[in-house]
C-alpha cells in the first residue's frame, strides 16, 4: 500500500534518484571493483576498434556501437567512483604519511578515466589500468596484505594487482 502510494507520487512528482556507497564505518573496501571496471574499459575499446576497421556498419553494428560507447562510459565513471569511495573514506591521515602522492594518483586516475570516456584509445585505457593498480598496491600495502601481478585470465588478457591471500 505504501510502496504503491509512494509509486504514484513519484511520477507525479519526479523524485531525484539517490545512490551512494554505505557512509557507515562497514570497513569493506577493495580496489578490484576499479581493477575490473578499468579492464572493462580495455575490452570494450578493443571492441570498438574492431568495428572502427570496417568499411561500413550495418544497423545491428551501429547499434553496438551505441551500446559499446555507452559502455565504456559507465566503466570509466565506474573507476572514478570507486577510488573516490576508497580515497574518500578509507584514506586517512596515517596512509596519507606512508603514500604521500595519494592525492596526486588520485587525480591521475580521475583525469584518465575522463580520457577513457572522451576518447577511443587503447593506450588510454593500460595508462588507466596502471594508475588504479598502483593504487591497489598502495591500498593493499596499508592493510599489511602482499599482493601479486597476475595476467587476467579472459580479455583484454592485461596485469592486474591481486591480493596474495
Amino acid at each position: 500500500m505504501l510502496h504503491s502510494l509512494l509509486r504514484r507520487l513519484d511520477k507525479k512528482l519526479s523524485f531525484a534518484t539517490a545512490s551512494a556507497h554505505c557512509d557507515i564505518p562497514c570497513k569493506i573496501y577493495d580496489p578490484i571493483i576499479a581493477q575490473v571496471a578499468a579492464l572493462s574499459v580495455i575490452r570494450l575499446t578493443d571492441l570498438l576498434l574492431e568495428l572502427g576497421d570496417k568499411e561500413s556498419l550495418s544497423l545491428s553494428q551501429q547499434a553496438q556501437l551505441s551500446r559499446l560507447v555507452r559502455e565504456k562510459e559507465i566503466h570509466a565513471e565506474k573507476v572514478k567512483a570507486e577510488v573516490r569511495v576508497i580515497w574518500g573514506d578509507y584514506f586517512k591521515a596515517p596512509q596519507f604519511e606512508t603514500f604521500p602522492d595519494t592525492h596526486e594518483l588520485v587525480h591521475k586516475i580521475m583525469l584518465a578515466g575522463s580520457a577513457c570516456k572522451q576518447h577511443v584509445d587503447r593506450q588510454k585505457g593500460l595508462e588507466l589500468l596502471q594508475l588504479v593498480n598502483q593504487f591497489a598496491g598502495y591500498f593493499w600495502q596499508t592493510k599489511g596484505v602482499a599482493t601479486k601481478t597476475a595476467t587476467c585470465p579472459y580479455p583484454p588478457s592485461e596485469d592486474v594487482l591481486y591480493p596474495d591471500l
